[in-house]
Parts: structure tokens; sequence; C-alpha cells
């Protein structure tokens, strides 16, 4: 079992940055036995999208084209805890954002595939950007 405590959400203007965190609790190992975790983000009335997605295992990563660039996925082995620091924040980035890991998905293409059906979600944290 695995729990995922997400922070570091808020509200920031255009063009700035933040970084959420998600920790991971539960798990008997380190966050890099875990393998695939990702983070995603749901804007009202929008389906939820997949941003990025790190094998912790060996630290390969994907993004999608929406934050390609702006975004980085990463993760602190001693601390549990995987990050999404993001730079240059839209308007459009305004959203619920999720963690979320599944030890079940081996590799990176497993991982970030869109029907993946990841085992456990962090609760969210907003994030609201302004113009």
């Amino acid at each position: 079992q695995v729990q995922l405590v997400e922070s570091g959400g808020g509200s920031v203007q255009a063009g700035g940055s933040l970084r959420l965190s998600c920790a991971a609790y539960g798990y008997t190992y380190s966050i890099n036995s875990i393998r695939c975790m990702g983070w995603f983000r749901q804007a009202p009335g929008k389906e939820r999208e997949g941003l990025a997605f790190i094998n912790t295992g060996g630290g390969s990563t994907y993004y999608a084209d929406a934050v390609k660039g702006r975004f980085t996925i990463s993760q602190d082995n001693a601390k549990n805890t995987m990050y999404l620091q993001m730079n240059s924040v839209k308007p459009e980035d305004t959203a619920m954002y999720y963690c979320a890991a599944d030890p079940w998905l081996a590799t990176l293409t497993e991982c970030r595939r869109p029907s993946a059906d990841f085992r456990y979600w962090g609760q969210g944290t907003q994030v609201t950007v302004s113009s």
C-alpha cells in the first residue's frame, strides 16, 4: 500500500514558478523501487491529463507536449518524494494537480501510456495562475 500526499500548490502570476511535492508513505522500500510515478491535472469541465512521468528506478522521464520545456519532474530518494517544478506558468495551467504511482508499471512506456491505470493517487493540490 502506498499513500501519496501532494503539497506546494497555490496562486501564482503568469510567468512565475511553483514547485509541487508528492511524498510517498507506507511503501516498504524507497520510491526508486516504485518504478512508475507521474503528475496529472484536471481543470473544471475538462478531462484529466497526464503531464509528466518518471521511471524512479532509472530516472528516465517523459513530458506531455503541453508542459515540455516548462515543467520538470524529479525525485529525491532520501526523502521518498517526487517533485514537479513548474516554470513559465500560464493561466491555462490552472487545475487540480495529482500525483500517482504504480509499482506494477515497470517501464516508462507502460507508465506514460494514456490507458495506464494507476493504483495509487494523492488527494490533489490546487494551482491557480492569474494573468
